[in-house]
Order: C-alpha cells, then sequence, then structure tokens
C-alpha cells in the first residue's frame, strides 16, 4: 500500500478512554492492553498524560519500554512543562510521538486561556518547535476545532506545518458536528491550507450526539488519513469513535473508501473483552461488531437466509473480528500445553512461567465447579489472575455467608491484611451487601460503592459471575474485578480489589486536565 491508501488507526484507549469516570487503569493494566493493541498492529498507541501525575508518566514509560512494533505517543499540552515531561516518558521508544493541543474556538480562548488568537497561534508553534527537540514526529490538535472559526483555524495549521507538526488533529470536542458538516470541514481544510500536502490529516470525534463514527468516516471520505478511536467507543461523557466500528466500516465498504487499515481484525474481540473487563464497562449486547448479538440471528425469515447464504443478512462474517465459530471447550481433563496453546491463539501472553502456573491452577479450580470451560471464561480467569499480581495487602482466605428466608443475611470471613490473618462478621440487606460490610469491619477502607454490576460471562446456570465494583474516596475513583461461579464470591474478590487499589499511595491523578 502506498502512504495514501493507509488509514492510521491512532488508539486512545489508554488516554481518551481511561478519562471515562472509573475507568482509571494500573500501569500494568496499560501495558496488557498496549500489548493487546500491539497485537492488533495498531498503528499509534495514546499511551497517556505524562505530566498528570507520576503514575501516569511511569505509565506511558512502561507502554514505552514495551511495544516494539507500534509507535507509542504521549498527550501533552502547549506547555513547556508538559511536553519535556512527555518527551521524558517517550524516551525509551522505538517509535516515539509527541501530541500537543491548545484550544481554538472562540469559547475556549476567551473563556479557558484567557488567550488572545496571536497569542494561541504562537503558542501552538512554539510547542511544536519545542516536541521536535523530542521526536521528528510530532502531532498537533486545536482543541474544539469544531467549533473554531475557519479562517483562524487554517492560520493555525498552516503556521504548525511549517514549524513541524506531522500530523495535524481536528478534534470535535464535544461532539458538536453532524457528517455532512465535519466533512466539509475536513476538505476545505485541505484545500484552503498552502502546505496541507506536507502532513497527515487526522479526526478525533466525541460521541455526545452518537455521531463520532459517522463524522469520522466523512472525514476519511473527505481526505482524513488517521482516525483517532477508542476500543468500544471508550471514552469521557458518551465515549468516542469506537475503533472496531470504524475498522469494519472501511474494510466493509471498500468501494467507497479508497484507504485500507493494516490491523489483524481478528484481534478485535480480543481487545473489546479484555478492555471492559479491565474498566469494568461492559459492553451492550446489541454493540455493533463486538456485542453478543451482533451476529446472532432470532428472526425465522434471518435465519432461513443465513443457512442458504449468509451473506443475505450477514455483511461481515464473525470470524473476521474475532467471534469463534469453532470454540474449543476445555474441561479438567485438558492438559497445560492445551491450556497454554488456547490462550495463545486467544492473544494472551503470560509474563512469565509462574503467571502461567498461576493460571492454570486457578483454571484447575475452575473446572472442578464447571462441566464447560469457554474462551470468555479464560479471558475472566487470567484477568482475575493478573488482579492479585498487583496489590495484595488484602487477601480472601474464606467466606461463610448465610441467606434464608425470613432471616437477615450474615456473612462470616477472615482475611489476610498485610500479612495477618483477620476474622470479620457482619450482617446487611443481603448476602453480598453482608460481605461488603465484613470486609469493612477489617479494612475501614473510608469509601463510598459508587457501582456495583454483575455480567454473566457464558450462559448456563453454572456460569462464571463477572462482578465490578467502583469505590471512591476523597475524589479518587477505583474499580475493582472478580470472577466466580459463586456471586459472592466474586463479589467478594471484586471488593478486596478494589480495596487493594485505593490503599496504595494515590499517585495517579485522573487525567482530566486537559482533553483534545
Amino acid at each position: 500500500m502506498t502512504a495514501k491508501d493507509h488509514l492510521i488507526i491512532f488508539d486512545t484507549t489508554l488516554r481518551d478512554g481511561e478519562q471515562s469516570p472509573g475507568a482509571s487503569m494500573t500501569r500494568d493494566e496499560k501495558v496488557r492492553i498496549a500489548k493487546a493493541l500491539e497485537r492488533m498492529r495498531v498503528d499509534v498507541i495514546e499511551a497517556g498524560f505524562p505530566i498528570a501525575s507520576p503514575g501516569d508518566f511511569d505509565a506511558v514509560k512502561a507502554v514505552a519500554e514495551t511495544v516494539k512494533e507500534s509507535r507509542v505517543c504521549g498527550l501533552a499540552r502547549a506547555l513547556d512543562k508538559d511536553i519535556d515531561r512527555a518527551g521524558e516518558a517517550l524516551a525509551g521508544a522505538n517509535a516515539g510521538r509527541i501530541h500537543t493541543f491548545i484550544a481554538t474556538s472562540p469559547i475556549h480562548m476567551q473563556r479557558k486561556l484567557n488567550m488572545s488568537p496571536d497569542q494561541v497561534l504562537a503558542q501552538a508553534v512554539h510547542a511544536v518547535q519545542r516536541a521536535r527537540r523530542y521526536t521528528d514526529d510530532v502531532e498537533f490538535s486545536p482543541e474544539d476545532a469544531g467549533r473554531s472559526e475557519i479562517d483562524f483555524l487554517c492560520r493555525v495549521l498552516e503556521a504548525v506545518i511549517d514549524a513541524g507538526a506531522g500530523t495535524v488533529n481536528i478534534p470535535d470536542t464535544v461532539g458538536y458536528n453532524i457528517p455532512d458538516q465535519f466533512g466539509s470541514l475536513i476538505r476545505t481544510l485541505r484545500e484552503r491550507i498552502p502546505n496541507a500536502d506536507k502532513a497527515i490529516f487526522s479526526v478525533h470525534c466525541h460521541n455526545d450526539l452518537g455521531l463520532a463514527v459517522a463524522n469520522s468516516l466523512a472525514a476519511v471520505r473527505n481526505g482524513a488519513r488517521q482516525v483517532e478511536c477508542t476500543i468500544n467507543g471508550l471514552g469521557e461523557r458518551a465515549g468516542n469513535a469506537a475503533l472496531e466500528e470504524i475498522v469494519m466500516t472501511v474494510r466493509t465498504r471498500q468501494d467507497l473508501f479508497d484507504c485500507q487499515t493494516r490491523l489483524d481484525t481478528t484481534q478485535i474481540m480480543n481487545c473489546s473483552r479484555l478492555v471492559s473487563g479491565i474498566t469494568g464497562f461492559a459492553v451492550q449486547p446489541n454493540k455493533a461488531v463486538v456485542g453478543a448479538n451482533a451476529f446472532a440471528h432470532e428472526s425465522g425469515i434471518h435465519q432461513d437466509g443465513v443457512l442458504k447464504h449468509r451473506e443475505t443478512y450477514e455483511i461481515m462474517r464473525a470470524e473476521d473480528v474475532g467471534w469463534n465459530a469453532n470454540r474449543m471447550v476445555m474441561g479438567k481433563h485438558s492438559g497445560r500445553n492445551a491450556f497454554r496453546t488456547r490462550l495463545q491463539e486467544l492473544g494472551i501472553v503470560m509474563g512469565s512461567e509462574e503467571e502461567l502456573n498461576a493460571a492454570f491452577s486457578r483454571f484447575k479450580d475452575l473446572a472442578d465447579k464447571k462441566h464447560e470451560i469457554f474462551d470468555e471464561d479464560l479471558q475472566a480467569l487470567v484477568t482475575d489472575a493478573t488482579l492479585d499480581a498487583a496489590n495484595e495487602r488484602v487477601k480472601l482466605v474464606s467466606l461463610r455467608v448465610c441467606s434464608e428466608t425470613g432471616e437477615t443475611p450474615c456473612a462470616n470471613l477472615v482475611l489476610m491484611f498485610d500479612g495477618e490473618e483477620l476474622a470479620g462478621t457482619a450482617s446487611g440487606g443481603g448476602p453480598v451487601d453482608a460481605t461488603f460490610k465484613a470486609i469493612e469491619t477489617i479494612v475501614d477502607s473510608g469509601t463510598v460503592l459508587k457501582l456495583y454490576s454483575v455480567n454473566a460471562i457464558t450462559s448456563g446456570t453454572d456460569a462464571q459471575g463477572e462482578v465490578t465494583v467502583r469505590l471512591e474516596r476523597g475524589g479518587r475513583i477505583v474499580n475493582g474485578q472478580g470472577a466466580d461461579t459463586d456471586i459472592v464470591i466474586a463479589s467478594a474478590k471484586a471488593y478486596i480489589n478494589a480495596c487493594n487499589k485505593i490503599l496504595q499511595p494515590a499517585h495517579r491523578a485522573h487525567p482530566q486536565t486537559g482533553d483534545v
């Protein structure tokens, strides 16, 4: 493919996706997702906002030093301290990019920045020039471009391209645009800016009106050659353009798009499940491409048509995005090699032999409880195994819950807390409530429960339940996850996982100090 034909996929799940309230990720979780994105052959991975906190800096640095095949990007406001910090975080990257931005819409310049247009222009140019000290690959975004004045936008973009920005990104920061309007904006900018041919035009669309994907595709049809998107459309407010929808639309409608991506689309489902599991944001069943019902047919007419000829009702194959038509069902007689092989086929790479052994031990325990173990079970099992490795001040030793008609549920448990076994007892409105209260008699986390969510991983009465717990303390929000065939135990695991996170030093601020 020539450069013109290549549509660059810029994934910002680790940066903009993390700005969803409650979706904060640890460094190790970011690295796991980055590895999955690399296996999918994503072109650019925006790993975070290094200036936001020491923790975010460490996460970007870890991703930059781990990923070798994809380009790793760090976000920076058009400030020297931001750019320098991003440069430091990306120093170990095989291929790094600094993405700097400043607002250009009248409302942002006047109300947020208190800067004149000339001051904004000068700051934008200075930021690009400073970023060039660290890398030849610099991207510039005029924040809130969708509501910026076209003449001023042209002036700024021409100037930053002259200053060395190889990519100029046009963000619809507040999801205000509609497809015809946004596509026309991209075409106009490319026609009016004299040096437009010296930069790749990118777009970053938010989904406030449900138009992020449509706006992004309209931009591609009008010459944009990079799309910034996230797995499952994750992101603050209503989210971002969904990577899987962008990629599969371009692939499916090659009659309309004169470009194509380089992604291994068979990795889409693995990435979707991983991101959902880590963030606790479940994928709705009717979500395009990755939802449980995306390739399901219940109508008799549809079923008949698909059986006769698949293309009658399916415009893409489930296998092409990683749904496994012939899934290997594993059980208690499956050996270590079969377990390892299936994990590799699912794109799951264990960090060490010790991690593999721990995951295999959990697999055997699950096989004693559940006759058939599916791919979704393995995904949850590995996620559950890695949760324990990060921050284990608190561990569940044993749990006994009594719940019967006409009686108040009661929970008795033993926790290992900082190396000491402690017992706790509490009653509550239900078995889960009692369990959480019993945990608090020992941990005393001082948190408020913001979310409790349960999802069945597979069908059947013996299915694992995957629980997400969201806790808040002093403005800090963390997610905890747990999975088990016993929903009360899964709930306890999730609550303890969240407690372990909240008990760690608050070295990571939520990266909300700026957005594009």
